[in-house]
């Protein structure tokens, strides 16, 4: 006579001891965090980006002097671990949203943290483009704006939607660790049950989480990328 294995039930009795609408709630603040924080990168670090491309040496708008310091500025802060990044900046964070906890406190740190390293990103991608194209944009006599609109951004859109792509899944990270300070989300939820209060289980179902998540964002990066992708 065969016995039911013990492996089952136990784990149903574990499943069902987890609290799931907590862990629902944190995976929402995890979404606005990754939301919040991704907009704001894009509309920081697409610009810085751009700038350092047209800035560096035999581009458009050549400037040693002016590159040198943005890219500085971009390499200190890709240099500082993030852990390190949301401490320091709590002061900040303080001073623009009033809090340094949740998902407010944790979006300002996300940001500065992931706008240079998106800007290098999307740096790249424009030095991809064929310098070809750049040429016969200012033989006919095309302005700077015009080129970096009708001619650079158009060809490098795959390797930004990339880039983009690579940033999301990096702020994925992220916002796991500003649950160090209090930020929210699947992190905080992690540390506080499951490294805190050693509910293993916790663990496991936020890291699975976290790994769908980066998944999704992967695939619909790369369904984005194919349909940009000049044919």
């Amino acid at each position: 006579m065969s016995t039911t294995p013990s492996f089952f039930p136990s784990l149903i009795e574990t499943l069902r001891a987890i609290d799931w609408p907590e862990i629902a709630t944190a995976g929402g603040d995890t979404l606005l965090m990754l939301g919040g924080s991704l907009l704001f990168t894009a509309l920081l670090g697409l610009p810085l980006g751009i700038a350092l491309y047209l800035f560096d040496r035999g581009r458009l708008v050549a400037s040693p002097k002016v590159y040198g310091l943005l890219s500085f500025v971009v390499n200190v802060l890709r240099s500082l671990p993030f852990v390190i990044l949301l401490i320091v900046l709590i002061p900040f964070t303080l001073l623009v949203t009033g809090t340094s906890l949740g998902v407010a406190g944790a979006i300002p740190p996300l940001v500065v943290g992931a706008t240079p390293f998106l800007a290098r990103l999307v740096e790249t991608a424009l030095r991809g483009v064929d310098r070809g194209i750049v040429e016969a944009g200012l033989a006919m006599g095309a302005s700077t704006r015009q080129i970096v609109w009708q001619a650079l951004l158009p060809e490098a859109l795959p390797g930004i939607v990339s880039a983009l792509t690579v940033t999301a899944i990096t702020l994925v990270g992220y916002t796991a660790m500003s649950g160090v300070i209090g930020g929210g989300g699947l992190g905080d939820l992690a540390i506080r049950f499951g490294y805190q209060r050693f509910q293993t289980e916790v663990m496991v179902v936020t890291v699975v989480l976290l790994l769908v998540l980066v998944q999704l964002l992967q695939m619909l990066g790369d369904w984005l990328v194919t349909r940009v992708t000049h044919r």
